[in-house]
């Protein structure tokens, strides 16, 4: 179902709005955990560390989500559709996985906030999971980076499904339908290869590596 251009306008703000502000928390958050894991000041270490876990639940969670939700519907309502073409359905999926990793991180950012609100929290408390934490903001940034150069460039290529659905239109104001298909763009090809690698990867970490959501959490006796 299309929206009229009104609705469509303000779903795009509402889309642009909640991307930008889920970069721009997302930076302030890398730089908490920056200087919470360089500062030799206690002070600054806790609430830093503090800082994180309200940003963390009540600022990049709630845009995260809404990004996830506006772009589903930007996509659904206009004639770009869901799985029409490439530089769409790798932002989503992007989009998908930065949210997935997000809700994985919680539970160690939670923990992270709760030992840093007692007295006795120290810089040299919890390192290994405030360099994890670090570690998935910074690559959570680059991802949206990524995501944010795909709305702006949108380059150029169809899926089998985008191909047919022209080949229908085509055909339906022609007469006839068009039967060739056009080759899979070179960028389709490498960063398609490049994303399922970092899907791997992502699941192999989450899954059996040491960033996983409880990884450098002690265990509670």
């Amino acid at each position: 179902m299309r929206m009229r251009p009104s609705v469509r306008k303000l779903a795009l703000t509402a889309h642009v709005t909640a991307s930008l502000g889920w970069a721009g928390a997302l930076a302030v958050f890398f730089a908490h955990s920056v200087a919470g894991l360089t500062s030799d000041d206690q002070q600054i270490v806790r609430a830093a560390t503090l800082v994180m876990g309200i940003t963390a639940w009540f600022v990049i969670l709630p845009l995260a989500l809404a990004s996830l939700t506006t772009g589903l519907v930007q996509a659904l309502g206009t004639s770009w559709g869901l799985l029409r073409h490439y530089w769409i359905l790798f932002k989503l999926t992007l989009t998908a996985i930065a949210t997935t990793v997000l809700l994985l991180k919680l539970g160690p950012i939670s923990y992270l906030t709760e030992a840093a609100a007692k007295a006795t929290f120290s810089s040299a408390d919890l390192s290994g999971l405030r360099m994890s934490v670090m570690a998935h903001a910074g690559g959570g940034l680059l991802v949206l980076l990524t995501i944010a150069a795909l709305a702006v460039y949108k380059p150029r290529g169809l899926t089998a499904y985008g191909a047919r659905r022209v080949r229908a239109q085509d055909g339906a104001k022609s007469g006839s339908a068009r039967t060739e298909v056009a080759s899979l763009p070179r960028w389709v090809k490498i960063f398609g290869a490049l994303l399922a690698l970092f899907i791997l990867m992502v699941g192999l970490m989450s899954s059996f590596g040491s960033h996983g959501p409880s990884a450098h959490a002690p265990a509670h006796g």
